[in-house]
């Protein structure tokens, strides 16, 4: 097709959104570069990343372009092979297994603890806040880390295992409030490294460690936005795993991001650049994995708090740029404006989900009233 043409179709797909090429709304397109239309039609959603990152388009409101191309569907118009590949890795190859594992750690996790600090505010906590009572990033944290506690009815001197660590916070919060101990497992050395000097005179325990490892009691088991990087041919040895390490009376709690949809296809630019080997849990995927193991005590969904969560994280990583801009690059900049804005959107069309369930071995005796 001649450069017009892509134009001219790239024009009636981005019209079907409400978006314009050149226009004035903060949600038009500005084309730099006229070879994206030929970049994005041969590679989808990988060559918009891409495109964005070398400067060829701009958009005034990022996040807000991205819901308007996700709420009209525009996004199922540019399923290209990158998509299918993609796809096919996911379904047949187990990618988070092994070797696997730890490579999201090295890709994302250890890029650098100066870059989450400064994005992620006073509590170093990388995953959605929860904003029912809360009107700024630090409370919505503080009040999602309490909320685990609540739900799962943590009592002093009871050990907990915390699947996906990351820097250490909630671990902390949980010994220093609610009077535990713990374990918690990492497969980001960064990250282990920052735990284990947070928690320092705690009696918590920082491994850097395969999940499908742990084999020993605790009174209760959660995880924290690490459950997206298990993959779906891994859920069940996960929920067997929680199930090994949990005492019968005991609680667990899996936070995580899921899918209104049948099995979600990684986005191949994300796969690429942000989350290697991860995958977005469908309902049916996780209650297929857990049956005959657990009862759903609970399921709780306040994934519209991740776009204000993830809008906050973009204003605090704008405001430290200045600092941050002395070890990352303009294109990583730009990569990571592509992600959050991208992120955002997925939450504010609804497109996915923030869930957290409580669950128990046997369940619990006469029902259990779930904190809020």
């Amino acid at each position: 097709m001649s450069q017009d043409s892509l134009r001219q179709r790239a024009t009636e797909l981005l019209e079907l959104a409400g978006v314009h090429i050149d226009g004035d709304a903060p949600t038009d397109i500005r084309v730099h570069d006229e070879r994206i239309y030929a970049r994005v039609f041969a590679h989808g959603s990988l060559g918009l990343g891409e495109a964005y990152m070398d400067g060829w388009w701009d958009v005034r409101d990022l996040p807000g372009f991205f819901t308007r191309l996700l709420d009209s569907h525009v996004d199922e118009h540019l399923r290209t092979l990158d998509t299918v590949i993609a796809h096919l890795k996911a379904r047949f190859v187990n990618l988070q297994r092994g070797e696997h594992a730890f490579e999201i750690g090295k890709a994302h996790y250890d890029l650098g603890n100066d870059l989450f600090q400064a994005m992620l505010g006073k509590w170093l906590v990388y995953s959605c806040g929860y904003w029912a009572q809360a009107d700024n990033l630090d409370d919505a944290q503080e009040a999602k880390l309490d909320l685990v506690c609540r739900k799962l009815g943590l009592q002093p001197g009871q050990r907990v295992l915390d699947i996906g660590c990351g820097w250490g916070e909630a671990l902390k919060y949980a010994a220093e409030r609610y009077g535990v101990s713990g374990v918690g497992i990492t497969v980001s050395e960064q990250q282990a490294e920052f735990a284990r000097e947070l928690c320092k005179g705690l009696p918590i325990e920082i491994r850097l460690q395969d999940y499908h490892e742990i084999d020993e009691p605790f009174d209760a088991v959660y995880s924290i936005g690490m459950f997206e990087h298990v993959g779906g041919r891994n859920y069940r040895a996960y929920f067997e795993t929680v199930r090994r390490c949990l005492k019968a009376e005991g609680l667990s709690l899996l936070h995580c991001i899921g899918s209104n949809n049948t099995p979600a296809r990684p986005d191949p630019w994300i796969e690429k650049y942000i989350f290697p080997n991860s995958m977005i849990p469908a309902a049916s995927q996780v209650t297929a994995a857990l049956e005959g193991l657990f009862v759903v005590e609970d399921w709780h969904n306040f994934g519209a708090d991740y776009d204000r969560t993830v809008t906050a994280w973009r204003a605090n990583f704008d405001s430290a740029w200045p600092q941050l801009a002395q070890h990352y690059d303009e294109r990583f900049r730009r990569m990571w404006h592509y992600y959050l804005a991208a992120s955002a959107a997925v939450f504010r069309s609804r497109r996915d989900q923030l869930w957290q369930l409580v669950l128990s071995p046997n369940g619990v005796p006469g029902g259990l009233r779930v904190a809020r």
